[in-house]
């Protein structure tokens, strides 16, 4: 196995891309092996490393289908029920509280 390119940030040659540059293209790496890697250093850390795509290579986007669409808003309106008390919060409820703003903070709500 032979060792992948390495590039310094913002010196990539054209032709490769990552996955976000690859999606803002309508694009998707579809199936095929990183062709360099690409590194921006940091001070006190290790560099930010980032896999590189060959743009030739990359398929279309697969389209979202009605089932698709159906299916990730099953998953947003989930997310959005309280686990707690069973009501529509009206919003995505944080995981770092877990339940809806009222149920984690009822003595501020009993004030107001």
């Amino acid at each position: 196995m032979s060792a992948l390119p390495v590039y310094r940030w913002r010196l990539a040659p054209d032709g490769l891309a990552t996955r976000r540059q690859l999606r803002a293209l309508g694009l998707r790496p579809g199936g095929q092996d990183v062709a360099a890697e690409l590194e921006r250093p940091r001070r006190r850390r290790g560099p930010l490393v980032a896999y590189l795509y060959r743009v030739d290579q990359a398929k279309p986007v697969r389209p979202m289908t009605p089932a698709r669409w159906a299916a990730l808003a099953k998953a947003n309106a989930a997310q959005q029920i309280c686990p707690n008390c069973h009501q529509d919060a009206g919003y995505r409820i944080p995981a770092s509280l877990g339940t809806c703003v009222i149920c984690a903070y009822p003595e501020e709500q009993c004030a107001a």
